[in-house]
């Protein structure tokens, strides 16, 4: 199918085109008993990987002091952010009924962004599997004996390389070396570069390239393809670090009792994802449809210039289409999200579970990111601010909410929880930079 004929059968394909900020509410949205089977996982596979990073809880604490606090739970807060609310309905004209929360990812330990939650689990995989092969570990043992010279030197002799535009690359590069492992980071143009700098303080070796996502990681497959003791992670189709994302949902619903904050039917809970390839967001969305339910609307978040996963979704082409095809160059500030093709295993995999798809401009970003600091003195990436303007969005929708059935007082009851996805290492002098950007 051409670009004439996707516009014809698509007209949205036009916005896209030129760049404009769009949101679409997807009518195929189904239940969760209906969705599930697209999946291919099922709860017992959360339920592993949330015991799978029990296991290694003990041996986080030891190799990385700042999650002793959390007993080796690598975990974010929520945080109410009044102030914000209010200056986004004067921003927007819009009132935002219900409360509105934010998700710290963008805070996490290790790595500063939701991929410590994905990228930390794979490679805590992969050394589980090898070390048990050898003899050396098994299930029934505590996981504080990985944190010594003999299984650093154990893992040495394996390596691990992954594409990145960035907070992958941070997370699954700062645990393979502190593990042992030899690591690979191929890392696209838009990469920052503090990140860059950061992983070979880690003594990472990263590989530059001067073009996009798609290029760096098809790099590091092919160096992992050449090498027998080397692991490509795959952000594009890995089911593992999909799975590591997908703990999120029970810990929020335990977070959400202890605050006591309800979701049911008559409460609903409206959640804000960034998206670049999907995995992180994909991932996060599938554990909080198992935690909550048909209770939990998802809405997926993408730059204007890379509007991949909605593309992809919205004309049934999912990864045999990307935006470069359309003549959209991909570029972004918000490099986290500068991806051109979504992962067909996401979107085919999570197409009926998500409620909708909004898009902005870099600028719109770096004003957010400057309202976030000024109202809350919170401080995040530009990426991370893509899912704040979706609370305004999806109260002024009035279309949506009487299609799923949303009246005034279960909207009154809403909670939106907007899901910062990294910015909490970002260093100053580049803050400060970010925060000149901001205009209003």
């Amino acid at each position: 199918m051409n670009a004439e004929q996707l516009i014809t059968n698509f007209p949205l394909v036009t916005k896209l085109i030129k760049l404009e900020e769009v949101s679409w509410f997807n009518p195929n949205i189904t239940t969760l008993d209906v969705a599930l089977p697209y999946v291919g996982l099922t709860s017992l596979d959360v339920a592993d990987a949330s015991a799978r990073l029990q296991r290694f809880a003990p041996y986080l604490s030891l190799a990385f002091p700042e999650t002793a606090v959390t007993k080796g739970i690598i975990e974010s807060e929520i945080e109410t952010i009044p102030a914000m609310k209010s200056a986004l309905e004067s921003r927007y004209n819009q009132e935002i009924t219900g409360q509105l929360l934010l998700k710290k990812d963008s805070h996490l330990p290790i790595s500063g962004s939701i991929k410590a939650r994905g990228g930390i689990y794979e490679v805590l995989t992969h050394a589980e599997k090898l070390a048990i092969a050898a003899g050396m570990l098994t299930t029934a043992d505590n996981y504080q004996k990985l944190f010594s010279e003999e299984m650093r030197q154990f893992f040495s002799q394996f390596s691990i390389a992954v594409g990145s535009t960035g907070n992958l690359g941070m997370s699954i590069g700062i645990m393979s070396a502190k593990i042992g492992f030899k690591v690979s980071v191929h890392m696209s143009a838009d990469a920052r570069q503090w990140k860059k700098d950061k992983l070979r303080s880690h003594g990472v070796i990263v590989h530059e390239y001067e073009q996009d996502y798609g290029v760096a990681v098809e790099q590091g497959r092919k160096a992992a393809e050449s090498d027998p003791s080397c692991f490509f992670i795959d952000d594009e189709n890995s089911r593992t670090l999909f799975l590591g994302y997908s703990v999120a949902g029970e810990r929020l619903k335990a977070q959400f009792a202890g605050a006591d904050i309800k979701v049911d039917a008559e409460h609903p809970l409206f959640v804000y994802l960034p998206c670049g390839v999907g995995g992180g967001p994909g991932g996060v969305a599938f554990g909080l449809k198992l935690a909550f339910g048909d209770n939990v609307h998802c809405i997926f978040a993408e730059p204007t210039h890379s509007p991949c996963m909605l593309l992809g979704v919205h004309t049934g082409l999912h990864d045999n289409i990307a935006v470069q095809d359309l003549g959209i160059d991909n570029i972004t500030a918000a490099d986290g999200l500068a991806v051109g093709r979504a992962s067909g295993f996401v979107g085919r995999a999570m197409e009926r579970m998500l409620d909708g798809y909004i898009t902005l401009h870099d600028q719109h970003m770096y004003d957010l990111l400057g309202l976030l600091d000024n109202t809350q003195g919170i401080r995040l990436e530009p990426s991370a601010l893509a899912g704040m303007p979706g609370p305004a969005q999806v109260s002024a929708d009035t279309a949506y909410q009487a299609r799923m059935g949303f009246t005034a007082d279960r909207m009154a009851n809403a909670t939106h929880l907007v899901w910062a996805t990294g910015g909490g290492m970002v260093p100053e002098a580049e803050m400060a930079k970010y925060l000149a950007r901001a205009t209003a």
